[in-house]
C-alpha cells in the first residue's frame, strides 16, 4: 500500500488503495491490461486498414486536405469546428505548405504501426502515447467521435506500460538479460553447469 504525505501546517496521510497500486504496477494485471491493449490496438488498425487502400490518403493526400480544410473553415453561423486559433493556425500553415501531401501517409502508416504495436506489446508505452498524440490532434481538429474514449485508454496504458506489455514484446524487449542467461544455461552440459 503506497503512502502518499503532505505537510502544510501538520502533516496529512493518505493512502492509495492497493488495488491501484496493483493495477499499475503487479505483472499478473497484465492479464486484465491484454484485452484492452489488444481492444485498443485493433482501433487504430481499423482506422488505417480503410485508408491503406485509398489513394485520396497514400498518393495524393488529398482525404487529409480536405480533413484540414473542414476543420479550419469558420462557419458564418454556429460553432467552428476549431475552438483554439493557434491550433487553427497551425493546421493552416500545413495547408499552406502543403504538408497534407505527405502527412496524410504519416497518418496512415502511423495508425497502423500504433496498431501492431500495442497487439503484439512491443513497446506499449510509447505506441500509447503516439497514439495519445493522434486522439488529441483529432478532438484538437474538431472531431470528437470515439477518440476521447481512445484516448483516456491510451491514457491508463501509458501508466500502465511496465505490465501491459508483460504478455508481449515487451516481456522479451524488458528481460532479455535474463532471457539470454536462461539460454545460455540451457545449452550448457550438465558438468559446465556444476561446475560454474
Amino acid at each position: 500500500m503506497a503512502t502518499i504525505t503532505a505537510s502544510r501546517r501538520g502533516t496529512t496521510t493518505l493512502e492509495a488503495p492497493s488495488l491501484f497500486q496493483q493495477l499499475f504496477t503487479n505483472r499478473f494485471a497484465a492479464l486484465l491490461w491484454l484485452p484492452i491493449r489488444v481492444w485498443l490496438g485493433w482501433q487504430w488498425i481499423e482506422a488505417a486498414q480503410h485508408k491503406i487502400s485509398d489513394p485520396a490518403w497514400t498518393q495524393t493526400g488529398l482525404a487529409l486536405k480536405g480533413y484540414w480544410t473542414g476543420a479550419v473553415a469558420i462557419p458564418e453561423t454556429g460553432r467552428a469546428p476549431i475552438a483554439f486559433d493557434w491550433y487553427r493556425s497551425f493546421l493552416q500553415g500545413l495547408l499552406d505548405a502543403n504538408a497534407y501531401t505527405w502527412f496524410a501517409k504519416f497518418v496512415v502508416y502511423g495508425e497502423l504501426l500504433v496498431g501492431i504495436a500495442l497487439i503484439i506489446g512491443a513497446f506499449v508505452g510509447i505506441a500509447a502515447f503516439f497514439g495519445a498524440v493522434m486522439n488529441w490532434n483529432y478532438m484538437m481538429a474538431g472531431s470528437a467521435s470515439t477518440n476521447p474514449m481512445l484516448f483516456v485508454v491510451a491514457l491508463a496504458l501509458i501508466i500502465a506500460w511496465r505490465v501491459a506489455g508483460y504478455i508481449g514484446v515487451d516481456y522479451a524487449v524488458f528481460n532479455y538479460r535474463t532471457l539470454l542467461d536462461r539460454a545460455r544455461n540451457l545449452r550448457k552440459t550438465p558438468s559446465e553447469s556444476s561446475a560454474s
